[in-house]
């Protein structure tokens, strides 16, 4: 198994969201003193510690529950050329991963192309209203969650989506709370942009629609259906 000297950490900055890629070496961290990776916004992404270069250990701090997750990983895994993937305790949500730049690169691509597949895999122009809508709707969304910001009032951050051709439906399986995204309009769109955060009402309904915030009728959308 070869040795890397250089990784490259990936992760969303738990201050200000930005995701950026950070390339450091397995020279630059030194036995007895602390190592830590920044954002560009000046916020501490991860700090690695050693007392024996044969084990280290991970301080990441969490954007989903504001706190610090301890790792401990040998270095021979860390330094492995296999990625590493960084996520919360509590939730098990990914925060970031460690190694090789092409993969760590193509391990953080992989969720947008996700989102192209699923869209491709509904038939674009056929199952859509708006297929660039949905796809930019859905990209918003993923970065959302990916900062921790999408979540349930009874504590649930794991929310499941349910896809129709004009909205999304977001369901907490904890309380049967739903709230529903449209997406199909480029006001839908502006909508979910100046969002910061979607919070599902415990046992309750809400919508996030371009309508209801322009005071708009509603009559022209189309009734709900379980298609």
């Amino acid at each position: 198994m070869g040795i890397d000297i250089n990784t490259v950490l990936a992760m969303r900055c738990p201050d200000c969201g930005k995701m950026e890629f950070h390339e450091f070496s397995r020279f630059s961290i030194a036995r007895g003193h602390a190592f830590h990776v920044t954002c560009s916004c000046g916020a501490t992404k991860l700090t690695v510690s050693t007392k024996n270069l044969s084990c280290y250990w991970l301080q990441v701090p969490c954007v989903v529950c504001e706190t610090k997750h301890l790792r401990e990983i040998s270095g021979k895994r860390l330094w492995s050329g296999e990625v590493v993937t960084l996520s919360c305790d509590d939730t098990d949500m990914e925060l970031g991963h460690i190694g090789p730049a092409s993969k760590v690169k193509e391990m953080t691509a992989s969720y947008e192309q996700e989102l192209e597949a699923l869209v491709n895999e509904f038939g674009c122009d056929s199952y859509f209203n708006n297929s660039k809508i949905m796809y930019e709707v859905l990209s918003c969304l993923h970065e959302i969650a990916e900062r921790g910001e999408l979540y349930c009032q009874c504590g649930n951050y794991k929310i499941e989506v349910d896809i129709f051709p004009d909205r999304l439906e977001l369901q907490c399986k904890n309380c049967d709370s739903l709230n529903i995204i449209y997406a199909e309009t480029e006001e839908d769109l502006k909508v979910i942009q100046q969002v910061d955060m979607i919070e599902l009402a415990r046992h309750g309904f809400k919508c996030l629609d371009s309508l209801a915030n322009t005071g708009k009728s509603k009559k022209a959308r189309r009734k709900r259906s379980k298609t």
